[in-house]
This record gives C-alpha cells, structure tokens and sequence, in this order.
C-alpha cells in the first residue's frame, strides 16, 4: 500500500479548499502537505520579490498580514525574507535559513514567510494552527514554507513567542501530544517514530522521524522550544536513508529560535 503524507494529494487539497474546520483530522492532515506545495509553487512562479524595508509599510510584503516569497537563482541563494517587527521581536530571522539545509542533502529553491501565526502545524495536527493552539495570547508568531529541488520534499515551520516560559511549556506539551498522536498508526499509513530528546545551551525539544506505509524513512518532525519560544519544524521527503538527519535540522532551528 506505501500510503505517504504526500501521494495523490492534489485532489484531496482541491476537495479541503472549501471546507470548515470541522473536515476530518486523517484527510486535512494527508492533504495538507501537497496543498502548501502548490501555493508555494505559485508564489515562485509569479517571481513575487522581497523587502526589508517593505515590512515597516502597513499592508506591504513583510508585515504581518501578508505573506511573501522569495526565490534562489545562481547568483542569489533563497533566504527567507526578514520581517521587522516591534517588540518582542519574533521575526523570520528566527526561523529556519537556506544554509541549514546543506548537510542533510537539500537545495533550497524558495520560501515563503507568514508572522500571522496561521500555518498549519504539522502532517498530523489537521486544521491546528500555532494561532489556535496558543488560542491567540502569544506576543508574536511566524511561519515559514520551504521548498527544495528534490522532488516530494518540503519543509514547515512555525514559531510563536509565549512571552513567559511556563507559556511556553505548556504550547511546548500541546505541541508535543499532536505529534504523538499519530506514532500509532493503522499498517500501510505513514506514522511517526519515537521521541528522542535534544538539549542545547540554547533550549530543548524532541525530534521524530516519519516513516512511510512501507516504513522507510520519509522525513521527521520535532517540537522545539527557547526560553518563551517555542515552535514546530516537520520535513516531509527523503534526502537520506538515515532518520537521525532531523536531528541536525532540529539543532540548528532550535538555535536559530534564540533571543
């Protein structure tokens, strides 16, 4: 059966377009992946170009309202956008970088930045947002949608700042029971594997690896979390045979999410 996050997805993404947030958590989780891909590969076509001083306009590219995108060319590597923002200062310069995703064996080819807090979390979490999880009361938040040049790979992440560290920990255990949620899955259906803990001087999380209805590895997701920060990071597709590999991505993101 090899069912994966991402197979025959563009059908059950065009079907969700016009739903409630009542659609079941199994198909908005499935088709989530592939619908992300698809709006992120229209921004890139259109060529749409980023700002930094742009973000200090209400309404332009780069506040909070209005994502943007930019793409890679052989002179320019993609890098997600910086947004400015006021205080607390959670912006995209806290998310994830092109340079992060070197070792793991993946080319950047464009991302496209959100601070509204209103991306969908993961593979498993269905219409959860970091927005509704945290119920509106974190001080900021950002999304970020990577795209690669290898095929069925795509990366997700979502920050938010809870503005004290017991916020922060409770949006860290949500997080984290969304995740295990779907470690047990039914034979043939993509699942997630065990936690495994990381600490840093500059925070902790777990990190999992995903295996395809065939179990091979197929990507990994992991829950961070920084002081009052706290956030989620999954990568769907396969750069290597290796699950460990999500955890050098989530290292550096946990790094990269630091005051």
């Amino acid at each position: 059966m090899g069912d994966q996050m991402f197979n025959n997805q563009a059908a059950d993404a065009a079907g969700a377009a016009g739903a409630t947030g009542s659609t079941g958590k199994a198909r908005s989780r499935r088709g989530r992946v592939a619908g992300a891909a698809v709006a992120v590969g229209a921004l890139i076509a259109v060529g749409i170009a980023t700002h930094a001083e742009a973000a200090s306009t209400p309404g332009s590219a780069g506040t909070a309202g209005t994502p943007v995108a930019v793409t890679s060319s052989p002179n320019r590597p993609a890098t997600a956008p910086v947004a400015h923002l006021a205080e607390p200062g959670l912006g995209s310069g806290n998310l994830l970088q092109s340079e992060a995703f070197f070792q793991q064996g993946l080319s950047a080819v464009g991302a496209t930045v959100d601070l509204t807090g209103k991306q969908a979390l993961s593979a498993c979490s269905g219409e959860e947002t970091m927005r509704t999880l945290t119920k509106g009361k974190a001080a900021a938040y950002a999304d970020v949608t990577w795209t690669f040049d290898t095929a069925d790979s795509l990366l997700t992440e979502s920050v938010a700042d809870g503005s004290t560290s017991t916020a922060a920990a409770s949006y860290e255990k949500q997080l984290n029971a969304l995740v295990r949620d779907c470690q047990d899955e039914p034979d043939g259906h993509w699942y997630y594997g065990k936690a495994h803990p990381i600490t840093l001087p500059t925070g902790e999380g777990h990190w999992y690896p995903s295996f395809n209805g065939n179990g091979e590895v197929a990507g990994g997701v992991a829950v961070i979390r920084s002081g009052h920060r706290v956030g989620i990071v999954e990568l769907t597709g396969q750069p290597t045979n290796d699950p460990t590999y999500i955890e050098g991505i989530t290292a550096t993101a946990l790094n990269q999410l630091a005051d």
